[in-house]
């Protein structure tokens, strides 16, 4: 077994699962210098019982990373299931927002009924801070006391509004169910400090177990910027040509396109063409 291609294997398995070293050397009982010379390849043949401590801490089968270390960095899962499109493809990103779920404008009309201020007033405040808030520059508590100020409410509480207001696409739940069965996905959106997971913990996004999950407000940078697809990349452990976005913001796409990687543009209102063009570019 090559060390070096165990140690990438470690490093990226840790990433996925959003754990700095710090947090995976105290989950797994490690000290720091040996989980930053295994990552390196500075190890010779780690003994398996560390390996086996690092697969369960980042929730990784301890199959995987063995196979995944012998045959480099290829997809963890077994080639029987795993597939490449006939266009390349072997890992999808997924948007959240126009994607898996129908977008939140209603929590605007909710605002205006609850606080009896207009809509537009609501809906401005919130698209102007909103990027900050995805960056995670903004806390929500920020956001909620700007809302208190402006609309003159108290205890106002965007997350509640936006909970209520939004629903799973139709139709998704099956695709997402096909797609990763036969490959690796993941999620990338631009998404406040912890909707991600309440939307998983509600039942709002499919419950499949995301190889990659990139929350803007834990990168720090959202789409379109550059940083958060180098991250997604990185983790999704591909060539650019490999991995297919499906997002329903054009301005989205053509930052991925001009990365390299194969993009697909969701139409939210209609969901059943925009699935079924998916599974032409991923036939296999």
């Amino acid at each position: 077994m090559d060390e070096r291609t165990l140690g990438k294997r470690l490093q990226l398995a840790r990433k996925r699962a959003g754990l700095t070293q710090q947090e995976l050397c105290q989950k797994a009982g490690l000290s720091y210098s040996t989980l930053a010379k295994i990552e390196r390849g500075a190890i010779r043949t780690p003994s398996v019982f560390t390996v086996a401590h690092i697969a369960a801490a980042t929730g990784t089968p301890l199959e995987d990373l063995l196979d995944s270390a012998a045959q480099g960095l290829a997809p963890p899962a077994p080639a029987s299931t795993k597939k490449r499109s006939k266009t390349g493809v072997r890992f999808i990103y997924f948007d959240v927002n126009g994607v898996l779920v129908r977008f939140f404008h209603r929590a605007f009309s909710d605002i205006t009924s609850d606080t009896g201020a207009r809509a537009d007033l609501a809906e401005n405040l919130f698209w102007r801070n909103n990027d900050a808030v995805c960056r995670g520059s903004m806390s929500l508590d920020e956001l909620n006391e700007l809302f208190n100020k402006e609309l003159n409410t108290h205890n106002f509480d965007w997350k509640s509004y936006y909970m209520k207001s939004v629903e799973p696409m139709p139709e998704i739940n099956e695709f997402i169910d096909w797609c990763a069965k036969y490959y690796e996905v993941g999620l990338l959106s631009n998404t406040a400090p912890g909707f991600l997971d309440d939307m998983r913990s509600a039942g709002l996004i499919p419950n499949v177990s995301y190889d990659a999950v990139v929350d803007s407000s834990k990168i720090g940078s959202i789409k379109p910027e550059d940083k958060i697809y180098q991250v997604a990349q990185e983790l999704a452990a591909a060539e650019p040509a490999e991995i297919l976005l499906i997002d329903n913001e054009r301005p989205n796409l053509t930052a991925a396109d001009r990365l390299g990687w194969q993009v697909l543009s969701f139409d939210d209102f209609q969901p059943s063409e925009s699935i079924a063009h998916a599974k032409q570019i991923l036939a296999f």
